[in-house]
Order: C-alpha cells, then sequence, then structure tokens
C-alpha cells in the first residue's frame, strides 16, 4: 500500500495553516504578529543578523524582510546598527525583548494543545520523522 503524497503534503500545510491561524489570533491581542514574534524570536538566536539572514531564519524573501524590519524598527523592537562593511546588523530593544517574552507563551499554548493528542514518545517521532525528511535537499 502505498500513501498518497499529496495527501501528507497537505495534512503538513494544514497543520503548518492551523497553527499560524491561531498563533496570530492571540498574538494580535499583544498587538503583533506571528511573523513578527517569529522575527523577533531569530533575533534573539542570532543577534546582529542582516536581514538576508533573518530572511533565512524566517522562511521569507529578502524584500518581505526587508519590510518587515522597517516595521519592528518603527515599533521599536527592534534596532538598525551600521555592522561590517555595507551591513547592518539588527538587535532587540527592551521593548522587543518584552513582546518576544509575553509572545511565547502563547506560541507554546498553542503548540502544547494541537499536540495534546500525541505522548511524548510521538511527539519525538514526529520530530525525528520531519528532521530526516529536512535533511534531504529537494532539487528544483
Amino acid at each position: 500500500m502505498s500513501t498518497d503524497l499529496q495527501l501528507l503534503g497537505r495534512a503538513l500545510k494544514q497543520v503548518q495553516y492551523r497553527h499560524h491561524r491561531a498563533v496570530d489570533t492571540r498574538l494580535a491581542a499583544l498587538g503583533t504578529t506571528l511573523v513578527q514574534w517569529d522575527a523577533l524570536r531569530a533575533l534573539a538566536r542570532t543577534p546582529g543578523a542582516s536581514a538576508h539572514d533573518l530572511a533565512l531564519a524566517t522562511f521569507q524573501s529578502d524584500q518581505a524582510a526587508g519590510t518587515l524590519v522597517q516595521r519592528l524598527a518603527a515599533q521599536g523592537l527592534i534596532e538598525r546598527r551600521a555592522g561590517p562593511g555595507r551591513r547592518i546588523a539588527h538587535h532587540l530593544t527592551p521593548a522587543g525583548e518584552g513582546m518576544l517574552a509575553a509572545g511565547t507563551p502563547v506560541v507554546e499554548a498553542v503548540l502544547r494543545a494541537s499536540l495534546a493528542p500525541l505522548d511524548d514518545t510521538d511527539r519525538a517521532t514526529l520530530l525525528s520523522l520531519l528532521d530526516k525528511v529536512l535533511s534531504v535537499p529537494v532539487t528544483d
């Protein structure tokens, strides 16, 4: 018996979409979005990242990440500093750290509820399987 790969791909996308919508809805009460929170998380992990680095870390185009960093800077959540050469380095401000801290339990709660049908062993297996899939590059 062969698994329907399109059905599997759709199920992966459906879970992602469900998480995105639920998190976005809850983060709106804090005045942010999942995309913004994810960028703050990425900058917390890699302070001084360029907009290009941020684009890669958050699965966005360079243009979208550029717009995002402008928006975050205008909100006072990040600051832009001169880096080596012409590079602009991005860093969290105290307000950005606060927004990240406020949003993290929201994201965790959505993931916990969504993955509740799986026990710890199932979650570890799922993560292992996804890591296995992600280890193989997809060719164009």
